[in-house]
């Protein structure tokens, strides 16, 4: 049996980020959610350099770069916020797992953006979705 690379590293980004959620809640206990961002991005900068595939930066779209510079602005703001959520309280088995619905803001606005549709089955699956979303906040 041949194991597919993009599963090998879904499951690897599984596991990691399934870590990541006790690391978070474990650091936020200690310290602020502000010096837990810092921290949080010195580790993505001492894993880059493995990972760099050590082409030119800027060979590159602007446009690609300000996608990318986007995205790495939200993923930013995003991982302080579940810092913060953490820190003011929130618990880490609700607070994780009610974040990572965030598929469902990208499948809900996906279609108005990009080349896709939603099917009947991913629709439901959007509704199981908010339905999580309502039971994990209560």
């Amino acid at each position: 049996m041949i194991i597919s690379a993009w599963l090998v590293f879904t499951i690897l980004a599984l596991l990691c980020f399934g870590i990541v959620g006790l690391l978070q809640k474990l650091s936020t206990d200690l310290i602020s959610a502000e010096s837990a961002l810092l921290w949080f991005i010195v580790g993505f900068l001492l894993l880059e350099p493995f990972v760099y595939p050590g082409r030119s930066l800027f060979q590159y779209s602007f446009r690609s770069i300000a996608f990318i510079f986007l995205a790495g602005l939200m993923n930013a703001l995003g991982t302080w916020a579940v810092f913060a959520a953490m820190k003011s309280g929130g618990k880490a088995s609700v607070v994780v797992p009610l974040t990572a619905v965030y598929p469902m803001v990208v499948c809900l606005v996906a279609p108005f953006i990009l080349p896709e549709h939603i099917t009947l089955t991913q629709g439901a699956g959007i509704a199981c979705g908010l339905g999580a979303i309502l039971l994990l906040a209560s």
